[in-house]
């Protein structure tokens, strides 16, 4: 049994705290609401984030920064990415040099285009970072309905010793220490849902859906490959695997959020229905940049970083995209 302190009392937060609890750790779980804290204190629900659903009775809940970094070493980030780097600055003393720190956020920062990782580590120095990654929808999970993850490290003792922490007989953790193409892949995948969404909002069916999923992880593999990262992790459960839920499932906030545009031809009329944070439309021009810093085409991803700054509609953006010259289909090329 472990500590663990889990930074973010949202759904992904709260979720990651049932199961870290139920994997047999003790979990604080800290959040900047008091209603929030309050109520998965005396209740154990989380109904903003998390309807009804009754969260584990031994989570301990804080508002207090102090009792949170006192509680463990082991700290589990799940806070929106494009705050990560101001909140790291902030906290910047609190972090103990023997600290473990795992990062659960999926998306790439705007103005560096730098991963979660690399911005943990600009900002807090060498510290043993991991991450936790895979097709894990926050609805179905805090279900505790089976779903498999993976756990990236640059060494493979700390990779073993995070699986160990998340897992459980519903959560099927496997390991990796090829972190850049799990990250990358896990940022990328956001991109693409909302590719999908889009589709599916214009009244598309599940050819157009497939021809977007396919070539999409094309260009996750691609760019996973041109930045020395092994492109299978763009097959695996850190790239398909969270494609596929991502893509498939109406509870993505990425794919729902593309319908909606879709839908309305409206990024303010997305907006409007979507109060959760959209990670696919933060990442989609930091991810373009990447590819193009490294001289990949990525043609999909492209599409909807045009159509998210309203550079094109996405009638226009999907028109470019089937005028674009076809070659010889190949996983990386």
């Amino acid at each position: 049994m472990s500590k663990v302190t889990v930074f973010g009392a949202g759904a992904w937060g709260s979720t990651m705290a049932q199961v870290l609890s139920d994997a047999g750790n003790e979990v604080l779980l800290w959040g900047r609401s008091e209603s929030v804290i309050s109520e998965i204190s005396t209740a154990h629900t989380n109904v903003k984030y998390l309807g009804s659903h009754i969260l584990p009775d031994d989570i301990i809940a804080t508002t207090s920064l102090d009792d949170a970094f006192a509680f463990s070493q082991m700290y589990v980030l799940a806070i929106p990415a494009q705050e990560i780097r101001a909140t790291l600055e902030d906290w910047k003393a609190r972090f103990p040099s023997d600290c473990t720190i795992v990062s659960t956020l999926k998306g790439i920062e705007i103005a560096t285009q730098m991963r979660m990782t690399e911005v943990i580590e600009d900002v807090l120095g060498a510290h043993k970072i991991a991450i936790i990654t895979g097709p894990n929808l926050a609805d179905e999970l805090v279900l505790r309905q089976p779903a498999g993850a993976v756990a990236a490290a640059t060494s493979q003792v700390l990779a073993d010793q995070i699986r160990e922490l998340f897992r459980t007989p519903y959560y099927r953790v496997y390991t990796s220490t090829d972190v850049m193409g799990c990250e990358l892949a896990g940022a990328i995948k956001s991109v693409i849902a909302l590719a999908v969404g889009l589709s599916i909002g214009m009244g598309f069916g599940e050819n157009t859906q497939a021809m977007l999923i396919t070539r999409g992880l094309n260009e996750v593999a691609r760019l996973c490959a041109a930045h020395g990262s092994d492109p299978l992790s763009a097959a695996g459960l850190a790239g398909m695997g969270d494609l596929v839920a991502s893509c498939g499932s109406p509870l993505s906030r990425n794919r729902t959020f593309g319908e909606v545009i879709g839908r309305t031809g409206s990024m303010s009329a997305a907006r409007a229905q979507m109060v959760k944070t959209v990670e696919g439309v933060a990442s989609s021009s930091a991810v373009l940049e990447i590819a193009h810093r490294v001289g990949i085409e990525v043609p999909v991803i492209e599409a909807v970083a045009d159509i998210v700054s309203e550079k094109l509609t996405p009638e226009a953006a999907l028109q470019r995209l089937m005028e674009i010259t076809t070659k010889a289909e190949n996983f990386i090329r």
